[in-house]
């Protein structure tokens, strides 16, 4: 996957160089929007992280009026913590953001994410376990796997967040969110038992009070 990466700061370009190429992307990096809309015009990325202030203009002008229209998913950098301005990059078509400073894991979680949404067939493969995100169907080793609709949306929540924890006030939420139900602990570690053994394959972490993750290997 081949990554442009939009900032004009050099201690965040190197720290995320480093990660990105550590993490087995391909990353280019521009430090103002005029290189950056050259490097587009002669070369195709699967992805951008575009910082919204730049020394030759607001990155999120430059969105709307150019990388819009080339569909390439953005994730955006904002020192804002400005909610209208969140709003406003997501409403405009944006993968997602993250406001500074930020940790390089979050970043890698919401690069993966975006990612995941430009695949024509989004399936990501764990062990021997494959989960189409498209069709909503979790397959082991090739058969699929019959799942109740809310362990089919808890197994996706975390897919969704690969090398993530996804706490387990975030999953109660969730929960409620889905079904109006107000769950507790044990009914979510009832709920995590019952999917691992679906699956057969561990590749469920249980990170011992905070919450859940699925890594990739």
């Amino acid at each position: 996957m081949h990554i442009l990466l939009i900032e004009d700061n050099m201690t965040i370009i190197k720290g995320l160089v480093y990660s990105l190429k550590e993490h087995n992307y391909q990353v280019d990096y521009k430090t103002d929007i005029d290189s950056a809309q050259k490097f587009l015009e002669n070369n195709n990325v699967d992805l951008i992280i575009l910082d919204i202030t730049l020394p030759d203009g607001d990155g999120f002008i430059f969105y709307n009026e150019y990388i819009k229209i080339l569909n390439i998913s953005t994730i955006f950098l904002t020192a804002y913590d400005d909610e209208d301005k969140i709003v406003s990059c997501l409403e405009a078509g944006a993968d997602d953001y993250l406001t500074k400073p930020f940790s390089t894991k979050e970043l890698l979680a919401r690069i993966n994410k975006a990612l995941l949404h430009t695949k024509k067939n989004s399936c990501i493969k764990i062990k021997n376990i494959t989960f189409d995100l498209d069709k909503l169907v979790l397959y082991k080793s090739g058969q699929a796997i019959a799942l109740t609709p809310l362990e089919l949306k808890l197994v996706q929540l975390l897919f969704l967040n690969l090398n993530k924890v996804v706490s387990r006030n975030t999953i109660l939420d969730k929960i409620w969110e889905w079904t109006g139900n107000d769950v507790n602990d044990h009914t979510i570690t009832v709920y995590f038992k019952r999917i691992r053994e679906k699956l057969g394959t561990d590749i469920i972490t249980t990170i011992k009070g905070i919450g859940y993750r699925i890594d990739e290997k």
